[in-house]
Formats: structure tokens, C-alpha cells, sequence
């Protein structure tokens, strides 16, 4: 059976955002640490840490959310773009603007996961990972 850790990492936030949390675990992996630490370095979420179970030989990855005074989530909307059965590459000149400029995509570059920004600014062009506001 084939399971989908991106589509999962961000189903978890969304369900986490629906029910307030303010922190959401998951199982880790490199490339999922580097997703976070992009939408952490974008202002979509507080904290990123790493922690060994007790007793196990796995990690996991925590995730601390962020709201703002009225409660409502830093995220608005999180989604994945390109899918195991449907993989989306973009040039870098390809990349648009998320919302006029109000979100953006997380893109897996040759030189790692960055922001559709910092990839244009770069010119690097990758997969799109996610699309998020």
C-alpha cells in the first residue's frame, strides 16, 4: 500500500487548524521538515521541531500552529498540487502569483524545497508541491 506523507502532513494541519490546535504532530521525514521550514520561514506557522519517541526508533516531526487574535488560522488554505498519480513541474518564469501575491507554492527545486518567490527570484523551476494562503 502506497500512502501520500505530503497529502497527509497537510490533511493533519488542516483538521489541527478545524479543531484549534496548537500543535500537530506527524511522522518525519526530510522532505517534510523542509516543507515546514518554509512555511515557517513564510509566517504560516510558529515552530518546527524534530523529537525521538520515547522508547522507538522513529522520529516525529511537531508543528506549532498559528492563529491570530480572533482565533482564525495563519492558513487559510493548504492543498496539494502535485499528486503521486499526477506529478505539476513549472519553469520558473511559468510560476505565477498565488492569489495576487497573497500566498504562494512550496516548489521542490534541484537545489531543495523553497518558496515560489525565492524559486523565481533564483530562477530555479521545480515540482509544485502545494499551494497555500
Amino acid at each position: 500500500m502506497m500512502t501520500d506523507s505530503i497529502s497527509d502532513m497537510l490533511t493533519r494541519i488542516r483538521n489541527a487548524q478545524e479543531r484549534q490546535d496548537a500543535v500537530v504532530e506527524m511522522p518525519y521525514s526530510k522532505k517534510l521538515e523542509n516543507i515546514a521550514k518554509v512555511l515557517k520561514d513564510e509566517g504560516y506557522i510558529e515552530d518546527v521541531k524534530v523529537f525521538k519517541y520515547d522508547n522507538k526508533a522513529y522520529k516525529g516531526l511537531s508543528l506549532k500552529l498559528k492563529y491570530n487574535a480572533e482565533g482564525k488560522p495563519a492558513i487559510q488554505h493548504i492543498s496539494r498540487v502535485s499528486k503521486p498519480s499526477l506529478r505539476v513541474y513549472k519553469k520558473y518564469d511559468e510560476i505565477k502569483p498565488v492569489l495576487s501575491g497573497y500566498g504562494m507554492y512550496v516548489i521542490s527545486t534541484s537545489r531543495g524545497v523553497m518558496s515560489s518567490t525565492e524559486a523565481k527570484r533564483k530562477k530555479l523551476g521545480g515540482e509544485v508541491i502545494c499551494k497555500v494562503f
